[in-house]
């Protein structure tokens, strides 16, 4: 048997009665012409997940028994990613490897070489995007999304209690020390800050050194800042990690069997 089809319940409908509603109904009963008996994976994108038979098949709305329930605990040293803000083709390939390496958390900001202007608000897009990356590769969590307003300062701000570890990955050819997998194993989240396209200001990263952000590197090249980002996630990949558990695992079913 191969891996159920899988389906995105938003955490506040992912409650009985179970139901696949709106565009993903119309995919599973149209598009996948999914019938009453068929088992499906569902899940929330905070780390509730299950196996579920399909009840009743709707024009916009999938009934579902659960078959057997999970969760997948938050992260306790998750890796979060402050990218600089870039008008990019490239941010969907980025969001989508992120959730496939496992990232925690993704903060766009807004760098002196940004270019174009940071949304006020995270764009449903990007919200889609990960989604569809989570149901491919089976993660039960999406990373958390934001913007982060205030420049360099602002997301100095904003890290400064949350994050223990705090990296600055910095291109400059002296930087003594290279980034290793014993960095991404450390207690607690880590903070890894990325400058857009056209690089860091000096000014920019001025504060992030001031501030006690660690200056890393990836290697002697200039990587593209959405190669620098799944780098870093690559190097999470080979450190110790729990393993993830998925819903046939789980220790009870709904029924408490």
């Amino acid at each position: 048997m191969g891996r159920p089809d899988a389906f995105f319940i938003p955490p506040e409908s992912f409650r009985e009665p179970f139901a696949i509603t709106g565009g993903e109904a119309n995919h599973c009963a149209r598009v996948l012409r999914k019938k009453p008996g068929a088992i499906v994976r569902a899940f929330d994108g905070r780390g509730r997940e299950g196996l579920f038979s399909i009840t009743d098949v709707g024009r916009d709305r999938v009934g579902l028994a659960p078959v057997s329930l999970g969760e997948i605990p938050p992260p306790q040293n998750g890796i979060f990613l402050a990218a600089g803000f870039s008008r990019s083709a490239r941010r969907d390939f980025f969001l989508e490897k992120a959730v496939e390496l496992g990232a925690a958390g993704l903060f766009f900001w807004q760098a002196a070489h940004s270019q174009g202007r940071l949304p006020e608000a995270p764009k449903e897009a990007w919200a889609a995007t990960l989604v569809a990356a989570a149901k491919q590769c089976g993660a039960a969590r999406l990373p958390e999304i934001a913007v982060i307003p205030g420049g360099a300062a602002g997301l100095v701000a904003a890290g400064r209690q949350r994050f223990p570890r705090r990296f600055l990955l910095w291109e400059d050819e002296d930087c003594p020390r290279r980034l290793t997998v014993a960095d991404m194993a450390g207690p607690g989240h880590a903070l890894f800050v990325l400058g857009p396209e056209g690089g860091l200001a000096e000014a920019e990263a001025a504060c992030f050194h001031e501030a006690g952000f660690v200056p890393v590197s990836l290697g002697p090249r200039v990587l593209r800042w959405e190669t620098a980002g799944l780098a870093v996630l690559a190097l999470g990949l080979a450190a110790p990690a729990p393993c993830d558990r998925h819903p046939a695992d789980a220790a009870s079913g709904p029924s408490g069997d």
